[in-house]
């Protein structure tokens, strides 16, 4: 047997399936997100077995893109935790055979609640899609998956369907990566999508600032005693006309130069790259990467130079994973 082929015939099957699945989208989506937009409770999903795991990966995408929502083990729903429900919820109900007898056992109830039921399944003949307000056909074709019955296709058809109802509704609501942020406090997401350049730049006392007509001498004791390497350069009004950095130093030295008393404004570099202390420390990571530059200015509206950010101050507080 060649693995490789082998692997890459599964890999063209699921691909497949979601292709098919893409090809039966109809009106009942459309009505499933506007039940769920319109949804003043939470949204419930509900599974059983590799059915249920795909469940909770669903309601969890839910969650952190604006949709309050919760998963429910339907063994558990009958031996009491039904009680999750409420008469304002919207119920996501997954089985691929729709006739799972547990999915089944529930049924009765959310229809006694008047909840609203969403149906994910391959069977739109089973008892759950017949119970159901709107059914999603996650159907695949006979021979996409082992023995017809082991679980692959189906369960990747499941979640893209889960996942394109989930960014339905986050364009729906107009959910906006800022939005996404606040879900995503912690972590390397979080970092990259709340931090601010103004959090990580060195400002005040610590932003080495010289005026364009200083000596370099001055500008050499200047960027020793910041420790940064790097000094924003400024005109008479204080704005931003360059930089000068280590390398600049260096380059200005390997040609020669030994007067220490020529301006720096001969040896900065020129208009540099800068940004804006609200833009997001990620976008300022984007620049330096892009101009392959290790020192950023930070400049006001009027172009003044109100800090500086150094790629080892990105790299310290996580931006850079």
């Amino acid at each position: 047997m060649n693995i490789k082929e082998f692997v890459k015939q599964q890999l063209y099957l699921e691909a497949d399936s979601i292709l098919k699945a893409a090809e039966k989208i109809n009106e009942n989506f459309e009505k499933a997100v506007e039940l769920i937009l319109n949804c003043s409770g939470k949204v419930v999903a509900i599974g059983m077995g590799k059915s249920g795991i795909i469940a909770r990966k669903i309601s969890a995408t839910l969650a952190s893109t604006g949709t309050t929502s919760i998963f429910l083990h339907p063994a558990e729903g009958i031996h009491g935790d039904l009680g999750m429900l409420q008469k304002n919820d919207v119920v996501i109900a997954i089985s691929q055979s729709g006739n799972t007898q547990e999915m089944l056992a529930v049924i009765p109830y959310i229809k006694f609640m008047e909840i609203p039921l969403i149906a994910i399944t391959g069977n739109i003949g089973s008892g759950l899609a017949q119970n159901a307000d709107i059914v999603l056909d996650s159907a695949v074709p006979d021979g996409y998956e082992p023995f017809n019955l082991v679980p692959t296709c189906s369960t990747t058809v499941q979640l893209s369907l889960g996942d394109a109802l989930s960014v339905a509704l986050l364009e729906k609501r107009n959910f906006k990566v800022n939005d996404f942020a606040l879900f995503h406090p912690g972590g390397t997401i979080g970092k990259k999508l709340l931090l601010k350049v103004s959090d990580l730049m060195h400002s005040g006392n610590d932003n080495p600032v010289i005026q364009n007509t200083e000596t370099m001498s001055s500008t050499i004791m200047l960027m020793t005693s910041k420790g940064l390497g790097c000094a924003n350069v400024v005109n008479h009004d204080n704005q931003l006309t360059g930089i000068i950095t280590d390398g600049d130093l260096r380059r200005f030295l390997t040609r020669g130069n030994i007067d220490l008393n020529i301006t720096v404004e001969s040896c900065m570099t020129k208009n540099p790259k800068r940004m804006k202390p609200n833009a997001l420390a990620v976008e300022a990571l984007n620049l330096m990467e892009k101009f392959k530059i290790t020192m950023l200015p930070v400049v006001d509206d009027n172009d003044r130079p109100v800090g500086l950010l150094h790629m080892h101050d990105l790299i310290r507080s996580g931006v850079v994973s």
